[in-house]
């Protein structure tokens, strides 16, 4: 998982994980001030510092392995060692902070590792169309756009699945 500052991802990890996830959450300090982007998450009091750590078992010869990045500019430097195998990403999306999401799309698109845009509903509803946030987070066609709540252990496994599904369509074909 990965994305912005706030966008949920330490939330999606906890909530399709199988088991308890590892977090590297810590409190909001007086020194993210005037560094962190608070505008529309105002109320977030902890942070990822280094990553998150999940597991959900596919079939018994299939487990993926789930990573959520820190978001902050400044915990950039993990996302290489996070990357590292990686068959894809899922790259959650905050409509109201639309900007923090071009980064993380840069990044796998240099890479060329598969990935997923997933616009967590927050609070249940989006107020734009598909077709409107494709445009502005000027999406390739391929890149599939989902929509999900972080919060909800099968919207989260929904986003999943459309992952592996991306991945797997860019295998080379066996002859």
């Amino acid at each position: 998982m990965a994305g912005g500052f706030g966008t949920g991802k330490t939330t999606l990890v906890g909530s399709v994980s199988e088991i308890p996830p590892l977090t590297t959450e810590e409190v909001l300090t007086q020194a993210s001030v005037g560094v962190d982007d608070m505008t529309g998450i105002e109320d977030k009091a902890n942070t990822t510092v280094a990553l998150d750590f999940g597991r959900i078992t596919i079939t018994p010869d299939v487990v993926l392995y789930l990573f959520g990045t820190p978001g902050q500019d400044r915990f950039w430097f993990i996302w290489d060692e996070l990357a590292q195998g990686a068959i894809g990403a899922i790259v959650l999306v905050d409509t109201r902070r639309l900007g923090t999401s071009f980064p993380a799309i840069d990044y796998f698109e240099r890479r060329g590792i598969p990935f997923v845009a997933a616009v967590n509903r927050f609070f249940g509803e989006c107020l734009y169309t598909e077709e409107e946030i494709r445009s502005a987070l000027e999406l390739d066609p391929a890149v599939p756009l989902v929509f999900c709540d972080a919060r909800d252990r099968a919207s989260s496994k929904q986003a999943l699945i459309e992952l592996v599904r991306h991945a797997m369509s860019r295998l080379p074909v066996a002859s």
